[in-house]
């Protein structure tokens, strides 16, 4: 099918385990066009099981941007993200009319991406080297108790898992003696794209269920063993996320393998509820169920007229 409408990206979004990448595929079939992925962490090659990659064949079907395109090691952030998705689209839009597809569930992604940031403050060096020291001495907890006192709003949105997230929350609120969440509020900036915004989710019980079971599939697959041959990179940002730290802790001896298990799902329950929460902020997002295909394509379509 081909499409004459210029400047218009699909968004696909919503929780993990939901169906974002068999939608996303189904539509750039249906449109014939490509897929960004806004996944953060499968942008890594070393990060495969545990982020529940598009499988060999997915990634055949259909052309994906952002899969496999940085190691462990890079240092990278949603800004250098919307600085090169941007120029991918700029690129496309001069040789198609046709729409592209960005779907993933990193809703700080697609913000930048679709959006654009908030200027934050310059942060004191002195106050990054405190905050991560405390960090470092007093573990994770410290920096959720400390941000839920000085910024509850942002604290009930932001992924409570991710310490660099907390870090450079506490480092704006330590430097500016205001809440981070004040300085997210801007009008978004102009983009030269209209951004067609398609949520995906399904009864709560239902996800957590998906969810689980998702989990033990990981493990059947070999999670454990891809975490233990990332064992000496496990300080870098990439890998301070769900499915990687609790792995991490049952290596350290501190907790037995089930245990792990249980956190990881219980902990990506918990992230999936956040992002829910994060993609319903959203103006003129329009909610569906995974399964409606139909009535997803008519309303994308009813969008590029």
């Amino acid at each position: 099918m081909n499409v004459l409408n210029k400047n218009k990206l699909i968004v696909v979004c919503g929780p993990t385990a939901v169906g974002k990448t068999s939608l996303a595929i189904q539509l750039a079939k249906y449109y014939e066009t490509e897929i960004i992925s806004a996944d953060s962490r499968q942008f890594y090659k070393e990060m495969n099981i545990g982020t529940a990659k598009p499988s060999i064949e997915e990634l055949s079907e259909i052309k994906h941007h952002f899969i496999n395109n940085l190691n462990v090691i890079d240092d990278y952030s949603s800004g250098s993200y919307a600085n090169e998705v941007l120029q991918l689209l700029e690129e496309w839009y001069k040789k198609h009319t046709k729409p592209i597809i960005i779907a993933g569930g990193s809703g700080l992604f697609v913000k930048a991406v679709c959006e654009g940031f908030d200027t934050l403050p310059k942060v004191d060096e002195k106050t990054r080297a405190a905050i991560n020291t405390t960090y470092l001495n007093e573990g994770i907890t410290a920096l959720q108790q400390k941000l839920e006192i000085e910024d509850a709003e942002y604290y009930a949105s932001v992924d409570k898992n991710n310490p660099q997230r907390l870090i450079r929350a506490l480092e704006v609120i330590e430097s500016t003696g205001k809440p981070f969440s004040s300085f997210l509020k801007k009008a978004p900036k102009p983009r030269f794209f209209e951004s067609i915004y398609v949520g995906l989710n399904i009864n709560r019980a239902l996800l957590y269920e998906r969810i689980n079971k998702r989990v033990d599939l990981m493990m059947q697959a070999g999670l454990l063993a891809e975490v233990e041959g990332l064992l000496n990179y496990r300080h870098l940002k990439a890998l301070q996320t769900v499915g990687y730290t609790e792995l991490f802790e049952f290596l350290d001896g501190k907790i037995n393998k089930e245990q792990a298990i249980a956190l990881i799902k219980q902990n990506t329950r918990r992230y999936a509820k956040r992002q829910i929460t994060w993609f319903k902020k959203i103006a003129g997002i329009k909610w569906f169920q995974p399964l409606e295909i139909e009535l997803i394509k008519e309303y994308i379509n009813t969008k590029l007229d």
